[in-house]
Order: C-alpha cells, then sequence, then structure tokens
C-alpha cells in the first residue's frame, strides 16, 4: 500500500445497526452489504457473534455472513468478544475475526460485562490457539475518550497497546474513538507514537458524535494511518456509550481522500446510494454531510 492508497472498511451492517431498537430484517443488511460492495467497497463489518440478548440486533449474523460471502472479493469480518463467539465465527467461515474489548475498565465492564484482564486473557488465548493463517483485528475501545472516565491518558492508552502489540507481530489492530470525542492533535499524536513504536499496522475507527470524525480521520492519515472504518451514511452508535452517536461518515471519508488525492477504489454516485439507504433504515439516525451537499449531489448525477 503506497502513501496515496488507502484502505476502507464499511462498518455500516455491524456498528451501524446495533444500537437501533426495532429489529432490521434480515433482507435489508444483505441490501447493505450489496449497496456498499456495489459501491466500489470490498473490505466490511457484517455483524458480530454476541449474545443475542445483549445485542439482539446481531442475532442474524450468521445469515447475513452468508450472503456476504456470495459476493466475489469482498473480505468479511464478524466481531467476537469471547470463545463461544470466535468458535462460531470460525465455524461460519469469517474471512477476519475482529477481536474486541476496551481500554477503559468502566466501559468494558458496561460492554462486556467483564474486566479489562478478563477480556484480555481470554481473547489472548484466542489469538495464541488460533489455526495458523487465522487473519484477526484486535479492536481497542475508547482509546482516547471514555464516555465514564473522561478523557483518555496517553500512557494508559498505551499500555493496553502494547500489550495487544505483543500477543502476535503481525495483527492488525485498531485504535477506536468510541465517543466521538477525540481531539484531531491527540489522534495525530497517539499515531505517531504507537507508529514509531510498534510500525504502520495500526487501523483508525472513528464517530462523529462531535462533530470532529473526518478532522480525526485526517489527523490519523498524517500520522501514517492507511486503514479507516467508516459507515454509509454516517449511522451507528455503541449501545454502551451513552451519548455515542454514528460512525464517521464513508461518503463524507470519501469526498475528503479524493479532494486529497487518495486513491479510494469507490464509485461516487453508488456511494450515495448506499448512504441514502443506509439513513433510511427505520431507527437510524443518519448522520454526515455530504448527502446534503447539492453539488456534491450534482457530481453523482
Amino acid at each position: 500500500m503506497t502513501m496515496h492508497q488507502i484502505e476502507l472498511s464499511e462498518v455500516g451492517p455491524r456498528d451501524g445497526l446495533q444500537s437501533i431498537g426495532p429489529f432490521v430484517p434480515t433482507d435489508t443488511k444483505i441490501d447493505l452489504v450489496r449497496a456498499a460492495y456495489e459501491a466500489g467497497l470490498r473490505r466490511m463489518e457484517v455483524g458480530s457473534f454476541v449474545s443475542p440478548r445483549a445485542v439482539p440486533q446481531m442475532a442474524d449474523t450468521g445469515e447475513v455472513l452468508k450472503a456476504a460471502k456470495q459476493f466475489e472479493g469482498l473480505e468479511c469480518t464478524v466481531l467476537v468478544p469471547n470463545r463461544r463467539g470466535f468458535d462460531l465465527a470460525m465455524n461460519a467461515g469469517a474471512d477476519r475475526l475482529g477481536l474486541f474489548m476496551s481500554v477503559t475498565e468502566s466501559h468494558n465492564k458496561a460492554n462486556l460485562n467483564r474486566t479489562r484482564e478478563e477480556s484480555f486473557e481470554e481473547l489472548s488465548a484466542i489469538v495464541r490457539g488460533a489455526p495458523k493463517g487465522t487473519k484477526f483485528r484486535f479492536n481497542l475501545s475508547c482509546v482516547f475518550h471514555c464516555p465514564f472516565e473522561g478523557v483518555v491518558p496517553d500512557a494508559d492508552a498505551f499500555d493496553w497497546i502494547e500489550r495487544v502489540t505483543a500477543l502476535d507481530p503481525y495483527m492488525e489492530i485498531a485504535l477506536a474513538d468510541t465517543t466521538g470525542n477525540a481531539a484531531p492533535d491527540q489522534v495525530k499524536r497517539v499515531f505517531d507514537y504507537v507508529h514509531r513504536s510498534w510500525g504502520l499496522r495500526f487501523a483508525f475507527h472513528g464517530h462523529d458524535t462531535y462533530g470532529m470524525g473526518v478532522a480525526n480521520v485526517a489527523a490519523a492519515f498524517e500520522a501514517g494511518v492507511r486503514i479507516f472504518d467508516a459507515a454509509s451514511g454516517g449511522i451507528g452508535g455503541c449501545p454502551f456509550a451513552p451519548g455515542a452517536t454514528g460512525n464517521v461518515a464513508m461518503e463524507d471519508v470519501v469526498w475528503l481522500f479524493a479532494r486529497m488525492g487518495v486513491e479510494t477504489g469507490t464509485d461516487w454516485p453508488k456511494l450515495l446510494a448506499a448512504a441514502d439507504l443506509a439513513a433510511a433504515v427505520p431507527g437510524a439516525t443518519p448522520g454526515g454531510a455530504m448527502r446534503r451537499v447539492p453539488a456534491a449531489r450534482h457530481a453523482a448525477a
């Protein structure tokens, strides 16, 4: 991947929908996957194997994954919080497994009902015991800010990042701005440090709660990040992070990079169509700016 190439991961089918109250029909989820695929996106979080009691919206992840795997060249990621989720994902044929835990104790307990040490112990065993060639992404939530503990000190984040990097020298690691309250200088400072310390294998997962999502993406890019999560239509939010709203909008991220001369491999009119479809899901709270800009609409005509 060169300085002018990036990798975009569409997280709408998972992070975009997990907080919605009314159950989104499986066919609608598959339609979202199809629309993003037709727009040129070749990496997607299609769901998560979590407890259907805790996150009922993800109860049909197996069905969505089966349909998504029919799209040629699409890398399908599912999130797994524990050994049971790992086993389900492996049996279902997920291309990449997204492990996750929080940097802060309060959010980890709210999100996973366990301490950080308990989560890390189980996830570590999964990484070390997985069959050779298993593709992982280790997602660290609340790296920059926590809904319960406030701004996360850099040193606290680095301690957990260092422990995760030690599990596997090549595993992709995503640093998440779960509440959308990171600041661009903070994002750049953190990524500058982790890149110097542990190499260029980090992704950025941003939210746009405070309107800083695109600025934070730009800051992460400036620091050397080349893998970014975003959701068509800017939908999403964490059900266990009070006040946190949608992911940074995929169409906003693509517009940003297009203006910067960075190749994304996407089709702009079809990307707007995917954003419109996501924004229209009953119960979703869409975000982003590009869908509302007449000139951007004209560019898609």
